[in-house]
């Protein structure tokens, strides 16, 4: 693999704190915040298929920041590293590219990359937050706008451990040959 990672806000910012991963990659480009050039940050808002073609084009690390509930407190922050993508089975129901969840990309993902040879990332991350109200309407609720700043630095801390992670022996062979 090529160290090259991509920071991915996903959400809706017409649904409240389901925009929670779109506001905190914009606070990532902000010009007091440089990342390596390795690091890709995008908005990707409600494209999940946008994503899935994106991730086509190589990137060993992919981090996704978006609105998670998991039954804490509004505004909890959560790092979850995913599991291996899956596939969608001939036959699934067709995708609607508006209206997909992050499980659902890396599973387009992983039958985009058996159909191309490409590969998906070795890892995968997940920075979510807990949201307050996904009801219409624009803005953060106040505890999910106040985590924004803490998953910055959350995802900061991570492109710097993932800079330092060795490469598999695998990957240094195959890079070799």
């Amino acid at each position: 693999m090529n160290g090259r990672i991509l920071i991915a806000g996903i959400g809706n910012v017409f649904l409240g704190d389901d925009g929670f991963g779109v506001e905190t990659v914009r606070w990532l480009t902000g010009p007091d915040r440089p990342l390596p050039d390795h690091v890709e940050v995008v908005d990707i808002g409600v494209r999940g298929v946008h994503l899935a073609y994106q991730l086509l084009d190589g990137y060993d690390t992919l981090v996704l920041v978006d609105a998670t509930a998991r039954g804490g407190a509004p505004g909890t922050l959560y790092l979850i590293e995913a599991a291996e993508p899956g596939t969608i089975a001939p036959g699934s129901p067709v995708l609607d590219g508006h209206h997909m969840s992050p499980d659902a990309v890396l599973a387009l993902l992983g039958t985009l990359c058996a159909g191309t040879g490409g590969a998906p990332p070795r890892r995968t991350w997940v920075i979510g937050c807990e949201p307050a109200c996904l009801d219409e309407g624009v803005g953060l609720s106040d505890p999910v706008a106040a985590a924004v700043p803490e998953a910055v630095r959350m995802i900061v801390d991570l492109v710097r451990d993932e800079a330092r992670r060795p490469v598999p022996e695998d990957d240094r062979n195959a890079a070799a040959t």
